[in-house]
């Protein structure tokens, strides 16, 4: 009888969290933040049809990076709960913090159980009622569940966008003050994301009952402004007249 490979379950594990990151690291990042109105999130998606970005319920937004079609299906899944719950009791039953705990239970699961874990980070906000905060909720790929209070990085190079965005960040700023700052964070110094790069959406106290809504390009492009300009080509240089006196060259 063959004896089974033998792997210890803290190499298994670290295993399983490198490849996960590993792959997460690739994908374009998202950043949350709260403003004046209600919670942004955005997203640098060249992509029209495949968001990053989508609503759960009435209040409840979501987001995700890494494998799309892993996160998708979370998004999904979410999508069934708050609908059968929001069917089964009431609308107001509905809450982010016990749908973030399923994604938690699951996706943990999965990565202690499975083969492969699900290479996916994802988000979950609720815009809160009643003049309670606004939750942001990070669900990592081994099961993590952190609640943040202000703004939220999901994907690669989280560390450094969350600096950026941190250092810009201000209590109770306005929609386009915000939106300039994520974008920015996302871009770094070195390089300008465009506007059809962008996915952006908001949960707008202002939207009524449903209050996700995608910021579209028109309206995205008036926000960020003109992209800047590319300086002129220089003109090319006169040749200098030739001195008094000198014959002329015939090859010229």
């Amino acid at each position: 009888m063959t004896m089974p490979f033998y792997v210890p379950p803290e190499q298994a594990m670290k295993d399983r969290a490198e490849y996960a990151q590993k792959n997460i690291a690739r994908g374009r990042p998202v950043v949350a933040t709260t403003y004046a109105d209600g919670i942004l999130i955005v997203a640098e998606n060249p992509s029209r049809s495949l968001h990053k970005i989508s609503e759960i319920y009435d209040r409840i937004a979501f987001a995700g990076v890494g494998k799309y079609n892993e996160y998708d299906q979370l998004r999904v899944a979410g999508v069934r709960h708050a609908d059968t719950k929001g069917f089964a009791f009431s609308r107001e039953d509905v809450d982010a913090r016990s749908l973030a705990n399923l994604y938690s239970q699951y996706v943990g699961t999965v990565f202690t159980h499975e083969m492969k874990p699900l290479e996916v980070e994802i988000l979950v906000a609720e815009l809160s009622a009643d003049n309670r905060p606004d939750q942001l909720y990070h669900i990592t790929y081994e099961g993590t569940i952190t609640d943040e209070e202000h703004y939220l990085v999901l994907g690669g190079d989280a560390e450094t966008i969350t600096d950026r965005i941190g250092q810009s960040f201000e209590e109770g700023w306005d929609f386009g003050h915000a939106l300039r700052a994520a974008v920015e964070a996302l871009a770094g110094a070195d390089r300008t994301i465009a506007a059809s790069d962008l996915e952006v959406a908001v949960l707008s106290r202002q939207n009524g009952r449903r209050t996700f809504r995608r910021i579209q390009d028109v309206e995205l492009a008036e926000v960020l402004g003109p992209p800047p300009a590319s300086p002129p080509p220089a003109a090319p240089e006169a040749p200098a007249p030739a001195e008094q006196g000198e014959p002329p060259d015939p090859d010229a």
